[in-house]
């Protein structure tokens, strides 16, 4: 089953930002989301907070939650290691 992914006005805007290799790097790992957004090898639980997950992309993280009924995987935020979990 594949989800849709749906990316926020600010995240978007984040990846229109990015260096041209490390936007393709992010938005390759939105297609392996989109395939399976629990495997274990492309994300895990955020602890702090309930129904969110993190996907790492070198020293990126991508913060999202995933409505199975919907098939969607909203992302939240896109950032650096360091910033990412002050924005959530």
């Amino acid at each position: 089953m594949s989800y849709r992914v749906s990316v926020t006005h600010q995240a978007e805007k984040l990846l229109d930002r990015l260096d041209s290799p490390t936007e393709r790097r992010i938005r390759s790992r939105f297609v392996q989301l989109a395939e399976d957004p629990f495997d274990p090898r492309l994300s895990s639980p955020l602890v702090e907070r309930a129904g969110a997950r993190k996907s790492r992309v070198g020293g990126w993280r991508i913060l999202f939650m995933v409505d199975r009924d919907a098939n969607v995987i909203y992302v939240l935020t896109i950032d650096t290691r360091g910033q990412v979990y002050r924005h959530s």
